[in-house]
């Protein structure tokens, strides 16, 4: 029988575990011929491979990584019968349009499922994703890891891919400490996800095999704490499925891929930021996960935003930076930064844009949506991007800087200005709280 010729798009996470998962390990890997990636979203991951040392026998040259706009060209030249989407995020007008364009060039087209991605573990498993980026999984995942402390547990945090050096060196990694970020060349990106872990005490895995990553992690600890990326769901089969939603953007839980199949499948979903965001959406998205899951504990919580240093920028001219990918594919426009800016009187450079040079310059072209939003997305996939990021933020006239992202840029960057840092927490006032529903869990596991 003829292999299958298979073509996956991605952005270096998502995109290698279903290869791994369905195409290394599966059953039925016999049958198909993976013949290329294609990237999307992440700046530089394209022109790679995905080494052969990660791709298995079968692919004894690895297999190469192009740009996803040459997709019917690649369809036409490597004689691609089905391809896989298999990454986050994304409108489904996005996604039915790169179905509709790998059909045109007459492709197959498939969204892979939980039931061929999900990795068991041996030990109790609780993920928390959300329904877009930018939601509020971060100070969810701090939140149970606290609880969990709390009662004496050891946990690992097994973070979502975010594969952007040397995959090889990246198959299993391990973080522990600050100099562990450090040491393996972290972007920002992944610091951001990453630190917060690391002050609470937790381990923090991550990497491209989660075969070997998960392994490596059920030897350390009691419980996996899955911190999703993006708007994706779990990697491994959750025992409890948490689901963070963003009232500032409601409708986008029922509009944006793979985020409803997390709203449909969530044990528990969180309406956060019910401080910040009007009554009406808080409403409405309480019929819309009434409408798709109606047996979900649906929890309201605020999102506290915290600052240190105010007195640095009260009432001057600042520069607000935000968190990357929640401000870019994530389409926010307000984030913890702004917040704070506006709580201390400040007056907001509107245009940082007329500021930016070289990557960063780029990123206002491709998500126009910033342009004269008052935000400077922190972008740092690698060096050189964490370069164009300082020379952005000292070639402004700002008085003072606002950092809303979750990691102290100011060790990794030089920024010749008084800074002040913005952190948030969640705190739950409706429909239960994460104690007692972490209780119930241990209890149910023994543990």
């Amino acid at each position: 029988m003829e292999k299958i010729n298979v073509l996956i798009m991605g952005a270096a996470g998502r995109d290698f575990h279903n290869f791994n998962m369905v195409f290394r390990d599966g059953e039925n890997a016999d049958l198909y011929n993976v013949k290329a990636f294609t990237a999307e979203q992440i700046p530089g991951i394209d022109d790679k491979k995905y080494p052969a040392e990660l791709a298995g026998p079968r692919y004894p040259d690895g297999i190469p990584i192009y740009s996803a706009k040459d997709l019917e060209k690649l369809i036409k030249e490597l004689e691609i019968d089905l391809v896989v989407l298999a990454y986050s995020d994304l409108s489904y007008e996005y996604v039915m349009t790169q179905s509709a364009r790998a059909n045109a060039a007459g492709a197959d087209f498939m969204l892979l499922g939980p039931k061929q991605t999900m990795l068991k573990s041996k030990k109790p498993v609780i993920s928390v994703c959300a329904v877009r980026t930018g939601c509020g999984k971060s100070q969810t995942t701090r939140r149970i890891s606290e609880i969990l402390k709390s009662k004496g547990k050891k946990v690992a945090a097994v973070r979502h891919p975010m594969p952007y050096g040397d995959l090889v060196k990246m198959r299993v990694q391990r973080f522990a400490t600050y100099e562990d970020m450090i040491e393996q060349n972290c972007t920002i990106e992944e610091m951001e996800e990453y630190e917060h872990h690391i002050k609470s005490g937790n381990i923090v895995f991550a990497g491209v095999d989660y075969k070997d990553i998960l392994e490596a992690a059920e030897k350390e600890v009691e419980i996996i704490l899955w911190d999703g990326g993006n708007n994706d769901f779990p990697f491994f089969e959750p025992d409890l499925e948490i689901v963070v939603t963003d009232p500032h953007r409601v409708g986008h839980e029922l509009r944006y891929y793979p985020g409803q199949v997390n709203l449909i499948r969530g044990d528990i979903i969180i309406i956060n930021k019910a401080d910040s965001a009007p009554k009406e959406n808080i409403e409405q998205l309480k019929e819309n996960i009434k409408k798709w899951n109606p047996n979900a504990q649906v929890i309201i919580a605020d999102s506290e935003v915290h600052i240190d240093n105010p007195d640095e920028v009260k009432g001057k001219k600042v520069l607000v930076i935000e968190d990357g990918p929640t401000v870019t594919h994530g389409e926010v426009t307000t984030g913890a930064g702004t917040i704070a800016a506006h709580k201390l009187g400040c007056e907001i450079i509107m245009n940082p844009e007329k500021f930016a040079v070289r990557s960063i310059a780029d990123t206002y072209e491709k998500y126009t949506h910033l342009k004269g939003s008052g935000i400077l997305p922190a972008m740092g996939y690698g060096k050189e991007q964490m370069k164009d990021l300082e020379e952005t933020i000292n070639n402004s006239d700002a008085e003072a800087v606002i950092i809303g992202t979750p990691i102290d840029l100011t060790k990794i960057i030089k920024i010749d200005k008084p800074v002040a840092r913005i952190s948030y927490s969640l705190k739950e006032k409706e429909g239960g709280n994460l104690e007692d529903v972490i209780t119930e869990f241990l209890a149910k596991h023994n543990l």
